[in-house]
């Protein structure tokens, strides 16, 4: 079958660095999608972007469809007529749908039973005339913002300018707006000027005469190269923060990296402040030396060629200097600012209208944190410095750094509490406590911090829980499904011994004295606990365990995170062997007869009528209390021995013991003391959970 490339090109004012990925990936999965629909093939399949346009070139697109030849199978034959001998409306109805005359019908058993069928034929169409089609798919990509002009009803991201639509040397004719088709498309903005594509493979090399690289990879792989030249050339180290270099390179379409200067007396400011000022108000790059020590240096990149850099780079220079002199007013303003200055502007800070201001925060996570320490029972020189990060940590929020540059907070209130005299665990603890702060982020490196960290996670989210913000599907504005694994990380990080719901009962608590909880009690905690158990799956899940693994060790309360974690380990170390299929073989038969118990009691010694049940109450005594013993210090794979070791006395029982005596008595009591080593069992995992391979 012949076939040509096809280009699609569409030329837009400039698009905002955060919506070009997410468009052009929007754009291919659409594209792709539609060429399957339309049963269309093709070699390959690039995209392009910039912040001016986006791009799909299709190599070796068949110029038609192929044709469908199917049959179709309809009504069986006994309703395929009525009383008379004729055609029913079954039959006729089932013609119409496939575009065929009843005449054209016929009959074929299938498993026994003979139904009408029809031959469908459908023949393939021009790609050409499909092409067009193509216009809804980019009417309807979506935006986070969109916006309207002229008086045309299109709601997009950025206006359009320009469309290509190329099939060979063939323009596919169709218009959005006022905007119709063309081979026509523009080059850099000031370098370029119009190019007429001849044929779709010219795209890339013909815009790239024009000072446009389409290829966003390949810009970003220009970016690093010009700076590795920078680097080498002038024996620097500049630090390339990935998220600034993906806005970076969506910011331009011909890359020139180029660097500047700043006055050194601006290096007395914390590099943190230096950074940020260049990173988020001028997308800079700091220049560092081999050391890691800042350098009065900073590196952009360019829209353009290296034509008069001289002038860019003052250009630069000047920006920055007001940029950082702001900083530098900030910095020396917030120094005048007290601690407890600052502590009493949060009383005015309102944190949510129905949980009070910061201020009530601070005082709901200084009570949690000296519970939990007591709970983890830290010594009391770390009671002392997680007390006092708690009750300072969130000061720097009313600090004019921080109001310029959110992303400070806690940073700028590590530095400000050292130049207060705050001692240095303490002051590290402020920027500590806020991690981890996005998945893969570390743990806090201090248990003082740690304890602030969950007291400030378990607030918040029992909080928001307590006054009925729940996050539901995509939507969880105030983050709690992060800060919830962070809470999961911190325990199992630092393998503290404190059960998760004992966490929660003492947060709740808190909220309860602080008048803050306005649902019913019992059903905020069952809220919470599943909502925890699902971010204990999910770190589950990412550390390798499978489904039935998980369902296992959480099928009761989640208790010790540690403990937990340890379960999924050893069952998945474990399950593959035949040793321990038979041991889930035996305590299954425990769990499953256990079910039967209809009322729960003491086990009497005195109605066994058999050795077996004495012998297997034996060993539940020694059971229960070596597992206790076991899983309490959370040794799991002492927990599971024990259980294995009690399997040929499980084994015995059965094989001379039946549970269900008629004498009602007895009966009970061998079902009481099915539940009572079936409760043992659970308390190690549900094992029934567990799939195995037949």
């Amino acid at each position: 079958m012949m076939s040509k490339s096809f280009l699609l090109e569409i030329g837009l004012e400039e698009l905002p660095a955060r919506f070009v990925t997410p468009s052009i990936n929007q754009l291919e999965e659409k594209v792709v999608a539609w060429l399957e629909e339309k049963r269309l093939q093709y070699s390959h399949l690039q995209a392009y972007a910039t912040p001016r346009r986006l791009a799909i070139l299709i190599s070796n697109l068949d110029e038609l469809q192929p044709n469908i030849e199917e049959e179709a199978k309809g009504p069986a034959k006994k309703i395929a007529y009525d009383k008379e001998g004729n055609w029913s409306k079954a039959a006729q109805g089932f013609a119409r749908g496939q575009g065929v005359s009843v005449d054209d019908l016929f009959f074929k058993e299938l498993k026994g039973v003979e139904y009408i069928y029809a031959h469908k034929f459908i023949a393939g169409k021009q790609t050409i005339e499909l092409l067009p089609e193509l216009k809804e798919i980019i009417t309807s990509l979506h935006f986070p913002k969109n916006m309207r002009w002229g008086s045309h009803s299109l709601k997009y991201a950025r206006p359009i300018q320009w469309l290509v639509a190329l099939y060979g040397h063939e323009t596919v004719k169709f218009s959005i707006t006022d905007i119709a088709t063309n081979n026509i498309t523009y080059g850099h903005r000031f370098l370029g000027r119009p190019v007429t594509i001849e044929r779709p493979e010219d795209y890339k090399n013909s815009l790239l005469e024009q000072f446009v690289i389409v290829d966003a990879d390949e810009r970003k792989a220009v970016i690093r190269q010009q700076l590795e030249e920078i680097e080498n050339e002038h024996n620097w180290v500049i630090p390339v923060d990935d998220d600034l270099l993906d806005e970076v390179h969506h910011l331009v379409e011909y890359p020139t990296a180029l660097f500047g200067s700043f006055d050194e007396e601006f290096l007395t400011l914390p590099k943190e402040v230096l950074i940020t000022s260049m990173r988020e108000h001028q997308r800079y790059f700091p220049v560092e030396d081999k050391g890691g020590q800042l350098l009065p240096y900073f590196v952009t990149v360019r829209n353009g060629n290296r034509d008069h850099l001289e002038n860019v780079a003052k250009g630069n220079e000047k920006v920055l200097r007001a940029r950082l002199s702001d900083a530098a007013f900030f910095y020396a303003e917030d120094q005048k600012l007290a601690i407890d200055d600052a502590l009493a502007q949060l009383e005015q800070i309102v944190y949510h209208e129905e949980l009070g201001s910061i201020a009530d925060k601070v005082r709901r996570v200084q009570q949690g944190t000296t519970i939990i320490s007591r709970l983890v029972a830290v010594d009391d020189k770390t009671k002392q410095v997680a007390e006092r990060i708690s009750s300072i940590a969130k000061f720097d929020l009313v600090t004019q750094m921080v109001g310029e540059f959110t992303e400070l907070q806690g940073r700028m209130g590590e530095v400000y509490a050292e130049l207060a005299g705050e001692e240095t665990a303490v002051a590290h603890g402020i920027f500590e406590h806020y991690k981890p702060r996005f998945a893969g982020d570390n743990s806090p490196d201090t248990i003082a911090s740690a304890i602030v960290s969950m007291a400030d996670k378990l607030d918040t989210i029992v909080t928001c829980f307590a006054i009925g913000l729940i996050p539901t599907g995509s939507q969880d504005p105030y983050a709690l499904r992060r800060q919830a694994a962070g809470v999961v990380q911190i325990l199992q990080d630092y393998e503290l011994n404190v059960t998760l719901e004992q966490l929660l009962v003492q947060v709740l608590n808190i909220a309860e004295e602080k008048k803050v909880l306005k649902r019913d009690r019992e059903e905020v905690e069952r809220e919470l606990q599943h909502f925890f158990q699902l971010r204990v799956k999910a770190a589950l899940q990412e550390g390798g365990m499978t489904y039935d693994v998980i369902d296992a060790v959480l099928s009761q309360a989640i208790g010790h995170i540690p403990t937990v974690v340890k379960k999924a380990q050893v069952i998945s170390e474990r399950r593959q062997t035949t040793e321990f299929k038979n041991m889930v073989d035996a305590l299954s038969r425990v769990t499953n007869i256990s079910k039967k118990a209809t009322q729960t009691g003491s086990v009497s010694t005195d109605l066994f009528e058999k050795e077996e049940e004495k012998h297997l109450y034996e060993a539940f005594v020694t059971l229960e209390q070596k597992v206790n013993e076991a899983l309490s210090a959370g040794e799991v794979k002492q927990a599971i021995d024990a259980l294995s070791s009690i399997i040929p006395t499980i084994n015995a029982y059965f094989d001379n013991i039946m549970v269900m005596s008629e004498v009602q008595d007895i009966r009970e009591n061998r079902l009481n003391q099915m539940a009572a080593l079936a409760s043992v069992i659970q308390s190690v995992a549900n094992f029934q959970e567990l799939v195995f391979a037949s």
